[in-house]
């Protein structure tokens, strides 16, 4: 090892497992994934929806927030894909977009509960 290449302090005898290199874009709509499910809010909607497809109201009643502010987080979660709707005569419901989203809800609620 060269003098201006600082030692990461890693065993250089194992050889160190290659990494997939990620497109530009995955990693962008990775992290836009990551913003839209950041925030406390949008996060609690997200989990409410582990249990199930919501409408409006019912998600509305269940965080405490106006209808406006529920639909406007539901509209930053639908452009990121992460939850999906369909109708059903007058009501809209809203569900999580796949089982991708419900682990990775699950995963960031399991890992903030066993803070360290």
């Amino acid at each position: 090892m060269d003098d201006e290449t600082p030692d990461c302090g890693h065993d250089h005898d194992h050889p160190r497992v290659a990494h997939e290199a990620l497109a530009p874009h995955v990693l962008e709509r990775a992290a836009a994934i990551f913003r839209a499910a950041g925030d406390p809010g949008r996060l609690r909607i997200l989990h409410c929806l582990l249990c199930g497809e919501h409408c409006v109201s019912d998600l509305a009643d269940e965080s405490g927030d106006g209808l406006s502010t529920v639909s406007q987080r539901l509209k930053i979660l639908r452009a990121e894909r992460l939850v999906t709707r369909r109708r059903d005569g007058k009501h809209i419901f809203y569900g999580l977009a796949d089982e991708h989203v419900a682990e990775l809800v699950r995963s960031a609620l399991d890992h903030a509960r066993h803070d360290h």
